[in-house]
């Protein structure tokens, strides 16, 4: 093994974000990458909020990131987040990419890069406004250990990707469950063409059983979330685990292991400690279009979490009146998410922080069956989501305690 810098790995280049005012510059001819669209812990970044168009990549085509490249964060999420180019693609100011030479294995680079997520984090110089930076030139001059031989790297990176395919499929299956769950609710409770329903009257859009419920009805209890200490304050403070708007999509994929640990009065612990088929409900977000988020809640994924568990302040604990309940407002968000319902309660700050129109959401109705009424095939649904996700936890355990291992030589290849 020896030690050589960042640019020693091949050509780095900064990612450009084409003026927003030109909106000709926007569409779908290239993907556009930037940190909001990484998911920690995922290898790729398949979903993009923007595009370039072809007159943006005729005018930036020199920004232009081969597939197969790393691409790290250096403003912002430091020492979190990247991703590899799973096509050509572009990203925005924020990311440097590297694009490696013929001495090294593109997927060893990537592993490489995120072994060495640590030392980009302590290269941090921030910026006047508290921004975490770490210039170009500081991470180019980045040293790292590296194994001389291409023939190793390939083999590391063929047994580290092993790993990452598996946790891709896992996400892929965990997807087309939600999907399906989506299609059921919509088909039995927004276009009432539930088991029965040739036999049920129906009057005012309302079955014969059924009730017309505001979300307030539905709900045993909402409560704001809290942040915490970073560290104990007194006897009387409690560790506890603290579950963000931007944890959301990654426990949704079985990743817990962004989610901070803080310190809280037993008073906080007793009121907001979360349960079993609680929702986790994101109020706030600079990204307007993550407002409205949902995380439902089970025992696997308290477990995985091993602590107390709350909500963030910028989100809200629902404790809905029983499983039937949660399951349908549950399902019910995320119709209105899909639908666009959701977007009348969406309202943009003008500090830059978009806030949830909470109070009208609660006057917001759905429909609620009997409670006779048979939910078993979303109870099955939401079980084998929640199995693959602790799949997913324990695939993600094994490639992050073996990845240390193989790229500092303690095991061989």
């Amino acid at each position: 093994m020896k030690t050589v810098t960042v640019r020693d790995l091949g050509r780095v280049v900064t990612g450009h974000t084409p003026p927003t005012k030109k909106r000709e510059y926007y569409g779908d001819f290239y993907p556009f990458v930037k940190p909001t669209d990484m998911i920690i812990g995922n290898k790729y970044t398949y979903h993009t909020e923007e595009g370039y168009s072809k007159l943006a990549y005729e005018k930036y085509n020199t920004s232009l990131i081969p597939k197969g490249s790393t691409c790290v964060v250096c403003i912002g999420t430091l020492g979190e987040k990247m991703t590899m180019a799973h096509c050509d693609l572009f990203t925005n100011q924020s990311v440097n990419s590297i694009i490696p030479n013929d001495e090294y294995d593109n997927h060893y680079v990537y592993y490489l890069l995120k072994y060495n997520l640590g030392k980009v984090k302590a290269l941090n110089k921030g910026t006047a406004s508290g921004r975490e930076f770490v210039s170009k030139t500081t991470f180019l001059d980045m040293m790292i250990l590296v194994h001389e031989d291409k023939k190793t790297q390939h083999k590391i990176g063929q047994i580290l990707s092993a790993y990452d395919e598996l946790i891709e499929n896992n996400q892929k299956q965990i997807k087309l469950l939600e999907e399906a769950a989506q299609r059921l609710y919509k088909e039995w409770f927004v276009d009432l063409r539930f088991p029965g329903h040739e036999n049920t009257p129906i009057t005012d859009g309302i079955p014969e059983g059924w009730t017309l419920k505001t979300v307030s009805e539905c709900l045993e209890m909402h409560i704001g979330g809290g942040w915490g200490k970073e560290t104990p304050t007194g006897k009387n403070s409690i560790p506890a685990k603290v579950i963000r708007g931007t944890d959301i999509n990654n426990i949704k994929s079985g990743d817990f292991s962004d989610v901070p640990l803080r310190y809280h009065s037993e008073n906080d612990i007793k009121t907001r400690s979360l349960k079993s088929g609680d929702i986790i409900f994101e109020l706030s977000n600079g990204n307007i279009n993550n407002i409205g988020r949902s995380l439902l809640l089970d025992d696997l994924m308290l477990k995985r979490c091993g602590q107390n568990t709350i909500c963030a302040s910028f989100c809200k604990l629902f404790r809905p009146l029983d499983e039937q309940h949660s399951i349908i407002l549950y399902l019910e968000i995320q119709e209105m998410q899909e639908s666009g319902r959701m977007l009348p309660f969406k309202k943009q700050g003008s500090n830059g922080i978009n806030n949830f129109a909470f109070d009208d959401f609660l006057q917001h109705k759905l429909i609620v069956p009997n409670t006779g009424f048979n939910m078993y095939p979303f109870v099955n649904i939401i079980k084998q989501i929640s199995n693959l996700q602790s799949q997913f936890s324990l695939l993600i355990d094994a490639r992050d305690r073996l990845l240390p291992k193989l790229m500092s030589g303690e095991l061989e290849v």
